[in-house]
Order: structure tokens, then sequence, then C-alpha cells
């Protein structure tokens, strides 16, 4: 079953936490902090693979977990690091933050990775926070917490040349006849419901893939059919050839499908406007007068379009096709991203240092991750640990904001559920 979008669930690891231990050796009782740090936890990457052609391993799976970093231990022992998580990805996956609906990456070459998440930060083990003042402190820096998020997957097929038309109108048996693709061929509408894909070697002419997008049917561009699924596979050819039934054996007018064909497309995205196409009139073996498939050929190249008369099954005509679009690919530039990079966010996967301040009934709420960070070091039953935080708090510039939101002396800050009494 080919698969061409679908959601997965994706978190970094946890950073290691740091280690409570002091050195304790036969003529040292009272030695001196010795706690190891934690590890670092696994990074979420994606990689592009160009042996996959599908979404479809994503089918049954799509929960990924990276590893956490191990806990640090005693005689200043780190914990272990995580081992990163790959994803591998086909290549033209396109890559969405499901809950923000920023576009985040393009995957368009072999190998290309992207970085979702950092694994988070080990913490420090005590020995780091000993000072002159502070010779045996009780706390270590737990790890970073981890980041996770419900990415959206788009495979859009990267190809040379894109064979658009109607159903039925011969697309899959010129595939068929000029490359060593095998699609099911059968006189039904709609016989193909996924992108066939096939590599093109003509004479001495450097290799081309030449992708088979299923037929359209108007109305595809407001998502009628499978007109979206379908569609988002044509913006990443370099050139269009369109197929038309020259002999109406569907009762069909050429003239009227390739403008019915070609307004879902533009409509579907202007800047499939600027993509070069030619025409191909196929079934010209099933007509009995040629002047009307000469005549036909005309019209179209009056309009602009090189047109060209063949028959998919007999083969007539496909040599003087494949001579035009080896003559035209070199001069179209690959571009197979279809997106701008003004378009992809730019991103620094860095953890959210911010904070926000509320005030709500007389009581002041300070939330955010940082905040949840620097909680998780405190341990409040140790004085020397309730100074530590005090300290990072100011340091991180949480006091002046305080301030700045007009707390004064005795009001209740709030962070993350544990309440303390304000005092400069």
């Amino acid at each position: 079953m080919f698969i061409d979008k679908i959601e997965i669930f994706v978190k970094s690891g946890k950073g290691g936490d740091g280690s409570v231990a002091f050195l304790r050796e036969k003529y040292m009782p009272d030695g001196g902090p010795n706690g190891g740090d934690g590890g670092k936890g696994g990074d979420v990457i994606l990689e592009a693979d160009i042996t996959m052609n599908t979404l479809g391993a994503f089918r049954y799976k799509r929960k990924f977990v990276a590893e956490n970093g191990g806990d640090g231990s005693d005689n200043k022992r780190s914990g272990k690091n995580a081992e990163d998580l790959v994803i591998k990805l086909p290549v033209g996956t396109v890559v969405f933050n499901k809950d923000t609906g920023k576009l985040l990456c393009d995957l368009v070459e072999d190998k290309q990775r992207y970085t979702v998440f950092v694994g988070g930060r080990g913490g420090r083990g005590n020995q780091h926070f000993a000072t002159s003042t502070r010779q045996a402190p009780k706390f270590a820096k737990p790890g970073d917490i981890s980041l996770e998020a419900n990415l959206l997957l788009e495979l859009k097929t990267i190809a040379d040349v894109g064979l658009v038309g109607f159903p039925n109108v011969g697309k899959s048996t010129f595939l068929s006849r000029v490359t060593n693709a095998r699609p099911k061929i059968a006189n039904y509408h709609f016989t193909t419901l996924s992108p066939n894909l096939g590599i093109v070697k003509y004479k001495d002419a450097d290799e081309f893939i030449l992708a088979d997008i299923p037929g359209l049917i108007e109305g595809a561009n407001e998502g009628l059919g499978l007109g979206h699924d379908f569609l988002r596979h044509v913006e990443r050819t370099r050139m269009l050839i369109h197929v038309l039934d020259a002999s109406s054996s569907e009762g069909r007018d050429p003239k009227e499908d390739f403008d019915i064909i070609n307004n879902e497309l533009y409509s579907y995205s202007e800047k499939l406007r600027e993509r070069p196409q030619i025409i191909a009139l196929n079934k010209t073996d099933l007509m009995g007068d040629e002047n009307e498939a000469v005549e036909l050929k005309h019209y179209f190249e009056s309009k602009g379009f090189e047109t060209y008369l063949i028959s998919a099954v007999t083969g007539k005509g496909l040599d003087a096709l494949l001579d035009a679009v080896i003559a035209m690919l070199p001069q179209i530039e690959k571009t197979p991203s279809f997106f701008t990079p003004e378009e992809i966010v730019i991103h620094t996967p860095e953890r959210d240092n911010a904070f926000e301040i509320k005030r709500e009934g007389g009581v002041y709420y300070v939330t955010g991750d940082m905040i949840r960070r620097i909680l998780a070091t405190v341990n409040l039953d140790d004085l020397e640990s309730t100074a530590y935080f005090q300290r990072v708090l100011k340091y991180k510039g949480v006091f002046k904001a305080l301030e700045k939101a007009g707390i004064k002396d005795g009001d209740t800050v709030d962070m993350n559920g544990f309440e303390f009494e304000y005092y400069k």
C-alpha cells in the first residue's frame, strides 16, 4: 500500500542526573564531594534514504523515543551518553511540526539530515558545587528534560519528468514502454492509485526519472477525489508530459481535457505554471483519419506547446518525444526543493530559556521550560541548595522580571506548584 502522508510522535532523550556522593575511604571518613555527571540524552534526527520510496514503514510504528542519558555515580564517574535516534525517511519527504503547523525541513538529497531535537544535557554532579564556604554540597543537577512533538510527514515524489493527464489516457502504458517500471495496467478509471516511477535509459543521454502521476479529475485542486494527495507529487518534477487521448475513445474532448488539467495544476500552485510542458497526443493508432490527429497537433502547437503524435501501445512516435525530452532536460535547472529558504523555519534545536509571569488574584505565577528545569535542581531540605536556587533565579533575570511586574515584599510567587513569599 502506498502511503504518502502520515503523523508520527518523536521524543528526545532526557539527560542523566548528576550524582550526590562523597569520598569515603578508610583514612578519609569525611572526604569531599565526588558525584559524577549525568550523560547526554539521545538526539532525534531525520535522515533521507534513497532506498525508501514510501512512508509505509510508519503505518504501524508511529512513536519514536530516544534513549535517556545514564545517571552519574560516585568516584566522579559520569553516566553514559545515549545513542542518537535516527529516523530514515524517503527522499522527497517534507516535515511539519503538527503542533505548530510550521514547516521544519524538506529532505531532497540522499543522506541529508535534520535534527528535530537535541537530547537533554546531563546534570552536573555535586563535585562541581563545592566552594571554599560550601565544602559538602548535598545537591546535584538533574539532566535536562526531554522534548517531544507530533510531526506530519508528507512525501512529494522527486522525478525529473512527470506524466499528467486524465485517468485512462495511457500514462501507465507509456511508462511501461519507455522505462523499467511495471505498473498495473487495465481499462479502468483511476487504475493508478499511487505514483509509479521508472528510470529512462535512452540513447547516450543521462538517465532520468519518469513518474506516472495518478489520474486527475476536475476539482482535484479543491481536494475532490484524491486530488491533493496526487497534486503534491507534481510539484517536484522539472518538466511535464501532458498525455491526452487524441482518439476520444472515452468520449472526451482532448482540448477540453487539456484546459481542465492545467486549470487544476495552476489552481493548486502558481509555481506549476512555470514548469515546461510537452503534449503527447496518445492513442493515434485508434484514429481512422490521420488528418484529425495532425489538425489537433497544430492546435496545441499554436498555443506554444511542443506536441507529438504517439501510440504508447505500438511505440509510434515515442523516439521523437524522448528526443525532445533529453534535449530539454539539461536546460532546466534542478530544483527539487519546492520550498524557498524563507518558507522553511530557521531552526536551532536549543532548549527554551524563556519564562512567563502572570498575576492572578494576588499570586504571581512564573512558568516555562526553564523554570521546570531550575526547580528540578533544588533540594528544598538543604539550605545550601536553596541558596543556590535563589542565585540562579537572580542570574536568569526572574527576580528582575517579577519586580517589573509589580511584585512587593510579602507577595506570593508560584513556580510550577512550588509557592514561596517574595522578599527582596
